[in-house]
């Protein structure tokens, strides 16, 4: 009877961090839920990375009748000041009587600390309700934090024949609207899109998310080593959105793509683990990789991948373009991924595979 209850309470907080996905990076997405005498006092959810916690406002506007109340959170509590106070000293102010937590929080400054503070001051403390569920949520969060590299998403459109464009590079539109429209759901809850340099050149792309409401737009990021693009493209006169263009040169046109706005990185050398690990300390915690075909196939080679996301439209192509080699010889070289979900939208077919 206690698990129902707590399960119950746990799915609110849930349900309120699901509100903000895609909103708090480079922080997880939290909710919580005060109760006392089975009554919820007061709900939160982490709005965005600097703003108070969800613990914190949910013991806020639950007002000053908190003692001895269970407070549910879908995060453990931080312990430490990052870019607000920590949230276990406000439980421990508070008096709550019992804390209620869906999973441990990796980050090795919190990561179980919360849990023995709250314990040692005397709060009843359980771990592990509904944390399959929290663990999912926040799957970005913890790739982030654990591998020490942004958390990839592959997304691309094909035809049934595994075209990805037709043989001049043209991809405009493989999929419907509403296919393009779901898209626009993965990019919301990316921090940043990336695309090689063709992409650019030959769509001219705008990667920005517009066909669903959004508070924030994701960084668009091109992989350009040797400084092609053009000073006209959308993603450069298009302010909606930051640009980062990553390359190796230096020089006049470095200079000119600053003044007009964009942030132009050099690097040593543009290997994707190096990428990777630059990205990583740009606090890019999720990272969506949208082409072309030479750059999904870069990624796929190198295994940088945790989720695939694959619209299928009924169409042949026949003649067109596909991945690169990926120097696979033997069938039993092929290593299969686990489709974890599959959607009819219209008369296409989204496949998500994770490794």
């Amino acid at each position: 009877m206690i698990r129902e209850i707590d399960e119950n309470f746990m799915k609110i907080a849930l349900q309120l961090a699901k509100k903000r996905k895609g909103y708090t990076h480079p922080n997880p997405t939290v909710g919580a839920v005060v109760v006392k005498h089975g009554r919820i006092l007061g709900i939160g959810y982490h709005e965005k990375a600097g703003s108070p916690h969800a613990e914190v406002i949910a013991l806020s506007r639950a007002g000053g009748n908190v003692s001895g109340s269970t407070l549910y959170v879908s995060l453990e509590p931080c312990t430490h000041y990052g870019r607000t106070p920590p949230c276990t000293d406000l439980i421990i102010e508070k008096k709550v009587a019992r804390v209620v937590i869906a999973t441990l929080d990796p980050n090795p400054l919190v990561a179980g600390k919360g849990v023995e503070k709250l314990r040692k001051h005397g709060i009843w403390v359980d771990v592990g309700i509904l944390e399959k569920e929290a663990k999912e949520l926040n799957e970005d969060f913890f790739t982030y934090i654990i591998k020490r590299r942004p958390y990839i998403t592959l997304k691309w459109a094909q035809t049934i024949d595994g075209k990805l464009a037709t043989s001049d590079g043209s991809s405009k539109w493989i999929t419907s609207f509403e296919s393009r429209k779901l898209a626009h759901i993965f990019r919301r809850e990316a921090t940043a899109i990336l695309v090689g340099i063709k992409t650019v050149l030959r769509d001219n792309p705008q990667l920005t998310v517009r066909y669903i409401p959004t508070e924030k737009q994701p960084t668009r990021i091109v992989i350009d080593p040797q400084l092609e693009i053009p000073t006209d493209a959308k993603i450069v006169t298009d302010k909606s959105a930051e640009t980062w263009v990553i390359t190796l040169r230096e020089g006049k046109k470095k200079e000119l793509l600053e003044k007009l706005g964009v942030k132009v990185f050099t690097l040593k050398d543009l290997e994707l683990p190096n990428l990777m690990n630059f990205l990583f300390q740009k606090e890019i915690m999720h990272l969506m990789v949208e082409g072309g075909a030479y750059t999904l196939s870069q990624f796929i080679k190198e295994k940088l991948y945790d989720r695939v996301c694959v619209f299928v439209a009924p169409k042949l192509m026949g003649d067109g373009k596909s991945f690169e080699d990926f120097g696979i010889k033997k069938a039993e070289e092929l290593k299969a991924m686990k489709l974890v979900e599959i959607k009819r939208i219209g008369d296409d077919i989204l496949l998500v595979y994770k490794p």
